[in-house]
């Protein structure tokens, strides 16, 4: 992968020091690693560069890290890039819950095992990987084949929704078998072959949208 072409890791700490060891931590990950003195220039950087994820110091003056994760929170383009919040102040516990409160996927608190945080740091670069290239994929697909992207999408719902229909029959029948081991009433059992007839109704109704319209066996014995 050509340099310009790996992923960012955003790394946000007013202190000089931290900024050269959390870079000397995650030398070894395949990406390129952007830094930032405060706030601020964050927020500067998110609206230039695409980030996987970001590395961000909770005490810092003027603007501190839980006001920069709500502002990059706030905006349509950077609210989706992941936060991990790094920080000394083991003496208020409070502030974890805050960090999660604004939108951050983990709170670390100093020092913590170098090891570990590189192993957050690579998921959240193969994530960003995946979906780019998905985008991508997509991006040609849709230049080659006008909708087809669109229809793909059509497809994933259909199957989501024959996956659910399957769901409901499969507890219809669960159902059914209990009624019919404790003997239950014909009005019970006429109950529950009417919503096992009416899932599979629907059931049908899926499957002939999803694959196109063809004939469907009825289920033996159905009139």
């Amino acid at each position: 992968m050509d340099k310009s072409d790996l992923p960012k890791i955003l790394l946000v700490d007013d202190q000089e020091e931290n900024l050269v060891a959390l870079a000397a931590i995650l030398k070894t990950v395949d990406a390129t690693v952007v830094q930032a003195r405060s706030g601020e220039d964050a927020l500067r950087a998110l609206m230039t560069e695409d980030f996987a994820v970001i590395l961000l110091d909770v005490v810092m003056p003027d603007m501190d890290g839980f006001e920069t994760a709500y502002h990059i929170k706030r905006k349509d383009r950077t609210k989706d890039v992941p936060i991990i919040f790094l920080t000394a102040a083991r003496s208020e516990p409070d502030l974890a819950f805050r960090g999660y409160a604004v939108g951050a996927v983990d709170y670390l608190v100093k020092p913590f095992d170098p090891w570990v945080l590189r192993s957050k740091v690579e998921i959240f670069i193969e994530l960003h990987v995946q979906r780019r290239r998905a985008r991508e994929q997509s991006a040609i697909l849709s230049g080659l084949f006008p909708g087809a992207a669109e229809g793909l999408a059509r497809g994933a719902g259909l199957v989501s929704d024959v996956n659910d229909r399957l769901s409901a029959v499969e507890t219809a029948l669960v159902l059914l078998a209990d009624r019919m081991g404790d003997g239950m009433a014909e009005v019970a059992a006429k109950e529950a072959f009417a919503r096992l007839d009416q899932e599979i109704g629907a059931l049908r109704g899926a499957h002939q949208a999803l694959f196109g319209r063809q004939d469907v066996t009825s289920p033996a014995g159905a009139s």
